[in-house]
């Protein structure tokens, strides 16, 4: 079997590679790659990063974003989450937003992977998943990037948050909370805390 058959029977629609994990398979991989991409099977995603699209009843789909942002970093130890999930929280967003935010541990700055762009923020600590404690402590510390006008939208998350469990709060704010998050919220903790 020659090299571009074994890298042909590697790749897997809805899948993310990195061109040094593929390189381990051809000893041309450039060339091998730059032909994939001509053909249509693969898509470039970012420098050294590759993506096999999934084929659809509407055509080609891309990776999940997950899929994508775990290759780029190569590390599973991220979070990303979707400014318009503020508006889940009741405390009066409406916008929507179309660039999500990646907390992790190794890149800072903004991204583009394929079609989307995310902003990648490094956090020494990133929780393992998205709970509605976690997100109101992110929406305080991201208030002023929002085009909620803040001084209606601080006073009704702090309302949110007083009826949220103060233990699981208190721990969102030690674990996550920047200090602007910390500083808002410490009266509420000490009280029901």
């Amino acid at each position: 079997m020659n090299a571009r058959t074994k890298l042909d029977q590697h790749l897997r629609p809805g899948q993310v590679y990195r061109r040094k994990d593929l390189a381990r398979l051809t000893k041309a991989v450039d060339r091998h790659l730059r032909e994939l991409v001509d053909e249509g099977r693969l898509t470039k995603v970012s420098r050294g990063v590759y993506m096999v699209p999934r084929k659809t009843r509407f055509g080609k789909a891309p990776a999940s974003d997950e899929k994508l942002v775990e290759t780029f970093l190569g590390d599973d130890r991220f979070l990303v989450v979707s400014p318009n999930a503020f508006n889940g929280l009741g405390v009066g967003t409406t916008q929507l937003y179309n660039e999500p935010v990646v907390y992790n541990h190794k890149r800072h700055g903004r991204f583009k992977l394929g079609s989307r762009t995310f902003d990648f923020r490094m956090r020494p600590s990133v929780p393992r998943k998205l709970t509605t404690e976690v997100l109101l402590v992110d929406l305080l510390h991201n208030a002023d990037r929002l085009a909620e006008n803040q001084a209606e939208l601080v006073p009704r998350a702090l309302a949110r948050a007083e009826e949220m469990d103060a233990v699981r709060l208190s721990r969102a704010v030690r674990d996550y909370g920047s200090a602007r998050a910390q500083r808002l919220l410490e009266p509420l903790i000490r009280t029901n805390g």
